[in-house]
């Protein structure tokens, strides 16, 4: 029996051990870099099916199965979740006043350790990582540290999904190239000689040197940045006086930019401190441009995303759509920045009642996803091991 079958059968046989498990970390939702009691979790699973964990300094933990070598076939899910009330109504819903899985990440991490479980079953011909990162919603993502503490010493491929509950339960987005955008942190702070607003002449106008800022930037840098990149600034804060007659002496404003393109990313932010002088020279203001850098997009791999799609296509030949490429960012983009690798969209919407978003309270996740997940990884582990060498050869 090859390995995906293997793997669909063992998922079968404990349905509802893996769901129950899902619907405890649901229940137990832990922050970013706070994830404890799951990363405890997690490690009991594991070893309660007959494997080793390797823990991460703070939280976090990886284990390996099959044969000892150098190299190996990676999985990477999250484990984290939002700082979001929860108001699905659900029977196991979150027990953690103002923390929720909403992103999904409870099904990630489920997918991964069911695979783990079926996996180490199986009398595999390759080694198999499988890695639940911390804390993937902030700046710097725990992908840098999951790197940084060995996580892919001897990988040679890795993959990942994102539920996706604008694609119907069954479905799995691929695309290649650029499936998330670079996502940046961006701060002006200006200052300037206040005054009464009768006598805007008199001072340097913090608040209209704002306005251009929020106006002009975005404009200027449509005009400077090829348009084809999908390079976005949203400026989601301004900040500035208190009174209606009185101009203050500082202010700030505050946003996001992002980019679909790499170079663009890489080179972008002496750009954004030239137009920013340009903008603000004729105001009269000083000004301090603080610049945050946040994540690469994830750049799915061209032929590993062709092996992730003829996976899925395994599973189901109807399930395999075209993947749209967003504006959201996604710490799975360092990993690609050391191995090839790809991530896939896993639909999760019931078919039923209106297409929810990620990040929002109210996201339910269809359940029969996690089965999809497990079956096309389990799949691609099969299809890897018989083809990895023209992989690493490509």
């Amino acid at each position: 029996m090859e390995i995906g079958a293997q793997v669909a059968s063992w998922l079968d046989r404990h349905h509802e051990e893996v769901l129950g498990w899902r619907r405890h970390l649901h229940q137990h939702p832990e922050l970013s870099h706070m994830e404890y009691r799951t990363t405890e979790y997690l490690a009991s699973v594991l070893k309660e099916h007959g494997m080793e964990p390797h823990l991460f300094p703070v939280t976090g933990l990886m284990v390996d199965i099959g044969p000892e070598g150098d190299s190996r076939l990676a999985f990477r899910a999250d484990i984290d979740a939002l700082p979001l009330i929860e108001s699905t109504d659900l029977p196991f819903s979150s027990e953690v006043m103002g923390v929720a899985h909403s992103c999904g990440h409870d099904v990630h991490t489920v997918i991964a350790l069911a695979l783990a479980c079926a996996l180490n079953t199986i009398e595999l011909p390759i080694g198999i990582r499988v890695i639940f990162q911390p804390a993937e919603e902030v700046m710097d993502g725990g992908a840098t540290e999951v790197i940084s503490n060995g996580g892919l010493d001897g990988v040679d491929a890795i993959y990942a999904i994102h539920v996706e509950p604008k694609l119907k339960v069954g479905r799995v987005g691929v695309r290649a190239g650029a499936i998330t955008s670079a996502s940046d942190v961006i701060e002006i702070r200006v200052k300037g000689e206040g005054g009464h607003s009768s006598r805007p002449h008199l001072s340097q106008d913090i608040v209209y040197a704002l306005g251009k800022l929020v106006v002009d930037l975005p404009g200027l840098l449509s005009r400077r940045v090829d348009p084809r990149t999908g390079t976005v600034l949203v400026f989601g804060a301004i900040n500035a006086g208190y009174a209606p007659n009185a101009i203050p002496d500082s202010g700030s404003v505050s946003g996001t930019l992002r980019t679909a393109d790499i170079g663009t990313w890489r080179d972008i932010r002496p750009l954004i401190a030239e137009l920013v002088d340009q903008v603000l020279a004729p105001t009269g203001v000083t000004h301090e441009l603080i610049y945050n850098p946040g994540v690469p997009p994830v750049l799915n791999d061209d032929v590993a995303t062709a092996l992730l799609a003829s996976a899925a296509r395994d599973v189901d030949a109807q399930s395999v759509v075209q993947a749209p490429q967003s504006s959201g960012g996604e710490d799975f983009s360092w990993y690609l920045e050391h191995v090839p690798g790809s991530m896939a969209r896993l639909g999760c919407w019931s078919g039923q009642g209106p297409k929810q978003d990620l990040h929002q309270s109210d996201l339910v996740v269809d359940e029969r996803a996690i089965g999809v997940g497990v079956r096309l990884f389990g799949s691609l582990v099969q299809q890897y091991s018989s083809r990895s060498e023209a992989f690493l050869n490509s």
